[in-house]
């Protein structure tokens, strides 16, 4: 009876070790998937980060044509002061003018939008890589108490199996400690009734030390046996 308990215990942890190492197998399969989209979400932020800078040198250009542009328009107005008496060149040098400003706010204005879409794509990414994590580590942290849970059901069980056992075990000592002093009573019995009964003779002592042992031998070993008091019944006539 103790060694199938033994076995099925050593079952149970057999069959629970593999599970916990089929979930943490799943958990860390779930770290690597997300550590690729971590990956591929870095390579997306450098990308952005190029277009950024990409776009960074771009204004820089702008920044120059602007002032070289500002500087033709000083240009263009100190020669139209210049050649006030030349009325059509005046005025297609203020046609030229207004188109380079309308050029010139066209260009603001592209660089100003671009700028917006990818500080507002850069903060798109981010919110989804801090919503990746944030799951992560909640299933990471779902599995780990539910392995902790079933841990403590199992302990717990154990736990009431010892304890079934070793009432097992204190009711079959008492059993046998009480067959033990039924057995001590009856010799006790016999032996009374045989002394009364028999004559004395010179080696009278060696039965009943002889049937003692007898009756001993059969108690199971490693038991004590207690000695009853002997019981003194009346001789019959």
């Amino acid at each position: 009876m103790n060694q199938s308990s033994e076995g099925c215990m050593k079952k149970i942890s057999s069959v629970n070790l593999d599970k916990l190492i089929h979930d943490f197998s799943q958990i860390e399969k779930k770290m690597i998937e997300t550590s690729g989209k971590n990956n591929i979400l870095d390579m997306q932020l450098e990308k952005t980060n190029y277009l950024l800078k990409v776009m960074q040198t771009k204004e820089v250009s702008i920044k120059e044509e602007c002032a070289t542009l500002h500087s033709m328009i000083k240009g263009l107005q100190q020669t139209i002061e210049s050649q006030h008496n030349l009325k059509g060149e005046n005025e297609q040098l203020k046609r030229n003018a207004d188109l380079m400003k309308e050029k010139l706010k066209s260009y603001e204005q592209e660089y100003q939008n671009n700028i917006a879409k990818l500080l507002s794509e850069m903060k798109i990414k981010e919110e989804g890589h801090k919503i990746e994590i944030r799951k992560l580590h909640q299933d990471m942290q779902e599995k780990i108490e539910s392995n902790e849970e079933k841990h403590k059901e199992l302990i717990e069980k154990k736990e009431l199996e010892i304890s079934e056992l070793n009432a097992k075990l204190r009711t079959q000592e008492k059993e046998k400690q009480s067959e033990i002093i039924k057995l001590q009573l009856e010799f006790d019995a016999k032996l009374a009734r045989v002394q009364t009964k028999s004559k004395p003779y010179p080696d009278s002592t060696i039965l009943p030390q002889s049937i003692y042992r007898r009756v001993t031998s059969k108690s199971s070993p490693g038991i004590s046996i207690k000695t009853a008091s002997p019981i003194h019944l009346p001789i019959s006539t």
